[in-house]
């Protein structure tokens, strides 16, 4: 599966890049560099934290799913037990 990014988004990531950049190395880089290193790392870094997030979500509806047995369960049949 490819990792796409919406086009706001991506500007805005390109953006930051730029910035950090900027502030933080001896000199700043254009727009295209900054597209460049986007993409080395939504390629090569982006699908480990893509599976780790699917992990994520995985493991938090197993963990809902499970309390659904207690939040959930009606006693079956205790019509009569209520009325003595």
């Amino acid at each position: 599966m490819t990792i796409k990014l919406r086009e706001e988004a991506r500007l805005r990531l390109i953006g930051s890049i730029q910035r950090y950049f900027s502030e933080n190395m001896e000199e700043p880089v254009g727009d295209l560099k900054a597209a460049l290193l986007l993409d080395f790392c939504i390629r090569e870094i982006g699908p480990s934290i893509y599976n780790q997030a699917i992990l994520d979500a995985q493991s938090h509806l197993q963990d809902k799913v499970a309390e659904m047995d207690g939040d959930c369960h009606e006693t079956e049949f205790a019509y009569w037990r209520s009325t003595k």
